[in-house]
């Protein structure tokens, strides 16, 4: 993007900030607490996960939806941000009472599901419980007014793909390194160990690269040298590693944010909200921060990255992996006359390829003038998408 071409984009007017509807969830023939927020809506659309944790709240389900709102219009993609979010701990909710709970989440969203606003599945929430309130709602993405049957169910599309953010993440940190004229190895910490942790640190490995820490929900762990592969299968379904298994000379700590301290040059965010803040971002010892998890940096944690002179790749550019591969069934875009491998490389490879040229262009922004460079990314793909 040209330095005039950036100009113009910055004069095209912001969408508004206020979400177009937001629907508190009191629960359909059930308990349920949480809320809907739907950011905007494009061709009647709009779509977003579904996030359960004690904490989560209206602001943040808000700042989620806004999240979903930017990625496809940084992706192109003709739909809107949407976020649903249920206070419960997904932890210890198991058996009779989780169904119950997403039985209930089911009848009370089905209005919205049938009426254009597809929730999937996010932080707490497993493509089990996603089929239950599909099931209770009575929702079959397949079938939509106006648009062409999907010719295949939504798991058979969908699952395969469960790689598909740690992908476009994986392509974002290298895109960055390419940027800045690195070639050899760099040293990665990845913070966060679920899905897409484990896909991100095996991206990078498989490239070359070296991981030297590995922080999940019990502390950090961190080496001159990771074996991912070692590590991944010992890893259980909420991302926490065994430590009893842990091969030799891996060094534990369960200081909090102690991955901030292991030497890197990388530092993959795939965790909770906020991990870099205002209080620890004078910690961050790498050179290049991406993004692998919605609001993963606070914006007073942003300005401090920016002003030490680090490079920051954000969520709304790197892990557009999920919600674009749901986007792009639900836009119908994807050639599903495509074999099933072939189908999935399609979806990888158009991933990979819209974020590797957003970050190039965030990057060329940033390298061009001082503050955040994403309101004038955002404004220029706004204009193209039209």
């Amino acid at each position: 993007m040209s330095a005039a071409g950036a100009a113009e984009a910055a004069a095209v007017p912001e969408e508004p900030q206020d979400p177009a509807l937001t629907v508190h969830l009191n629960g359909s023939g059930g308990a349920i607490k949480g809320w809907v927020v739907i950011d905007t809506l494009v061709d009647g659309l709009a779509m977003g996960g579904t996030r359960m944790t004690t904490g989560v709240s209206e602001e943040e389900v808000a700042g989620l939806a806004r999240d979903m709102t930017e990625k496809f219009t940084l992706a192109g993609l003709r739909i809107g941000g949407a976020k649903a979010g249920i206070v419960a701990d997904a932890t210890n909710s198991g058996g009779a009472a989780r169904e119950e709970t997403f039985r209930t989440f089911g009848r009370t969203v089905k209005p919205l599901l049938h009426g254009g606003i597809h929730l999937g599945i996010d932080m707490g929430v497993t493509p089990a419980d996603r089929a239950v309130f599909f099931e209770e709602a009575k929702y079959d993405p397949r079938y939509r007014l106006g648009a062409p049957d999907m010719p295949i169910d939504w798991r058979t599309y969908y699952e395969p793909l469960i790689d598909a953010t740690g992908h476009g993440v994986g392509v974002a940190a290298i895109t960055a390194l390419e940027a800045s004229g690195r070639t050899e190895p760099a040293r990665v910490v990845v913070q966060g160990f679920g899905a897409v942790g484990r896909a991100v640190a095996r991206f990078l490995e498989d490239r070359g690269h070296i991981v030297v820490g590995i922080a999940d929900i019990r502390g950090t762990i961190s080496a001159d040298r990771l074996p991912v592969a070692e590590l991944v299968a010992i890893t259980d379904q909420f991302g926490a590693i065994d430590r009893t298994r842990l091969p030799q000379d891996v060094k534990v700590s369960a200081e909090p944010d102690a991955w901030l301290d292991v030497d890197a040059d990388i530092l993959i965010l795939a965790a909770q909200k906020y991990a870099i803040n205002a209080e620890n971002a004078h910690r961050l010892r790498a050179g290049l921060v991406v993004e692998g998890a919605n609001l993963a940096s606070s914006a007073a944690a942003k300005e401090k990255v920016a002003a030490s002179g680090a490079a920051l790749v954000p969520g709304v550019i790197a892990n557009i992996g999920g919600a674009a591969s749901a986007a792009l069934a639900v836009t119908r875009v994807v050639p599903f006359d495509l074999a099933a491998e072939a189908r999935k490389a399609w979806v990888f490879d158009w991933v990979g390829a819209r974020v590797r040229h957003n970050t190039r262009d965030l990057l060329e922004i940033a390298a061009s003038r001082a503050g955040d460079p994403l309101p004038e990314l955002l404004a220029a793909r706004r204009k193209e998408r039209g």
